[in-house]
């Protein structure tokens, strides 16, 4: 009921950028956050950027002052701006989607959404 599609990742040199995108489309009533998740090879998936419908935002501290999470609310979409990309910052990136759908009844009910993934990896 639910789809994401990111784009946006592939292969850069350190110092780089990239852009990721994630739209979500479907039976979607309200957005409560937007984000962006990280796994590395080996390593427990975590979070790189948050973007609340208020527009607060939230950022691994790895990542502060280098990426940039916005978001557009019209197309339900979410951007995360990468700057100055390190080797460390390799991984697959995954968009999530913290939602509400409107049911039949009139109640909503919560939900959570996950991208396919996208590699970004970052040579040096």
């Amino acid at each position: 009921q639910v789809q994401l599609v990111e784009s946006g990742g592939g292969l850069v040199q350190a110092g780089g950028s990239l852009r990721l995108s994630c739209a979500a489309s479907g039976n979607i009533f309200s957005i409560n956050h937007m984000g962006w998740y990280r796994q590395a090879p080996g390593k427990q998936r975590e979070l790189v950027a948050v973007i609340a419908s208020g527009g607060s935002t939230n950022y691994a501290d790895s990542v502060k002052g280098r990426f940039t999470v916005s978001r557009d609310t019209a197309k339900n979409t979410v951007y995360l701006q990468m700057n100055s990309l390190k080797p460390e910052d390799t991984a697959v990136y995954y968009c999530n989607v913290n939602a509400n759908q409107k049911l039949s009844t009139g109640a909503l009910r919560f939900f959570a959404s996950w991208g396919q993934g996208t590699q970004v990896t970052v040579s040096s």
